[in-house]
């Protein structure tokens, strides 16, 4: 089965590039959100390619006046993973791991136009490998990068521009994770069911915080890390570091943040501590996680299916399934003896299901 792709020198495996291994939850996704300097006018993208389940899918959401408006779009792939358009979204790599272009082309009254430059290069993030007994539950690699854009989103008739310093964060994944249909036969015997993620990218005026942490449902991380970039970095002039720590405290009985504070130590020098302040909530499902219809490489009935959603966000209760995953976006400001304080902005991504004891959740 060859495709477009099969003309460049890009192939890991003796196949096609249409074949993707073995693993029917193989995945392949870019990932943008971004936002005014105060916070003002998120958005957020997803778009995604599942190769043996022959379905591509794209979400764009947006927030404004408390609501969030999203498109969903979806395709029977036929095998052809070269092109980067589903429907409306269509996305454009400008200058490899630099700047890219993300396009909604006006649907059901939304459209948008933007255009990303990154500030350093990208992070590769530690491989997320995790199993369930003997079966593969994530094996990924993800590369992490914030950056500055220009553009504009309309909703029905009006047209806003992102203001000068909007800025945000893209991400590109690549390997298993759970997609589609959910599996009809778990693994046994069941382990403990839970899943803990937090997730930090942030924008400081003149460089970026990353820092993320899986753990298992006793606080144990599996996979972890922070970043310290400054603008302009290559990858050996950043700082790394596998012992940063966030504290939180919930928002009543939910399982999201009402404030948290992130100590990352540093090489010879006294730590870093990052204080965040929720401004605002995007709801993950608006852009297909979790969605109950929509959710990452589900098909949709045909070979191209198109939805306008919205949603009033003081509507969506905190509780349910499809809620729990959540970017609060975040002002934050870091200190660290000796320094000035910075100020700066950001998003808190969280996904907390089932029992996690650090924080006393059953």
């Amino acid at each position: 089965m060859l495709t477009k792709a099969d003309d460049f020198p890009i192939h890991q495996t003796p196949e096609p590039i249409a074949y993707s291994g073995t693993d029917r939850n193989f995945y392949d996704r870019y990932f943008f959100n971004g936002y005014n300097p105060d916070g003002s006018g998120f958005f957020a993208v997803a778009f995604g390619v599942y190769p043996h389940l022959n379905i591509a899918d794209a979400h764009f959401s947006t927030i404004r006046d408390g609501v969030e408006y999203c498109i969903h779009a979806s395709k029977v792939l036929n095998m052809e993973r070269w092109d980067l358009e589903v429907g409306p979204i269509r996305i454009e790599v400008i200058e490899p791991l630099q700047t890219l272009k993300v396009t909604l082309a006006a649907t059901d009254g939304i459209a948008a136009e933007f255009t990303f430059d990154g500030r350093a290069f990208p992070i590769e993030e530690p491989r997320f490998v995790r199993r369930n007994g003997p079966r593969v539950f994530m094996d990924y690699t993800r590369l992490t990068q914030n950056g500055r854009y220009t553009g504009w989103i309309e909703i029905d008739g009006k047209r806003e521009a992102l203001a000068t310093g909007a800025v945000g964060t893209r991400d590109r994944s690549w390997g298993v994770r759970p997609i589609g249909a959910p599996d009809m036969q778990p693994t046994v015997p069941a382990g403990p069911q839970g899943f803990f993620w937090q997730w930090s990218p942030l924008n400081f005026p003149h460089q970026s915080v990353f820092f993320h942490i899986n753990a298992d449902t006793e606080g144990v991380p599996w996979n972890t890390r922070a970043v310290v970039s400054p603008d302009g970095a290559k990858a050996h002039e950043m700082i790394e570091t596998e012992a940063a720590t966030m504290s939180v405290d919930l928002d009543g009985d939910s399982r999201h943040a009402k404030t948290a504070r992130l100590t990352i130590p540093m090489p010879n020098a006294a730590p870093v501590e990052i204080a965040f302040t929720p401004i605002g909530k995007f709801q993950m499902r608006g852009i297909g996680y979790i969605h109950p219809k929509w959710g990452h490489g589900r098909y949709q009935g045909g070979d191209l299916v198109v939805e306008r959603e919205d949603f009033v966000l003081a509507d969506a209760a905190p509780g349910s399934l499809e809620n729990l995953h959540i970017q609060a976006i975040c002002t934050v400001e870091l200190t660290q003896d000796g320094k000035p304080a910075q100020q700066g902005i950001g998003v808190f991504e969280q996904l907390v299901i089932g029992p996690y004891a650090p924080l006393g959740l059953k």
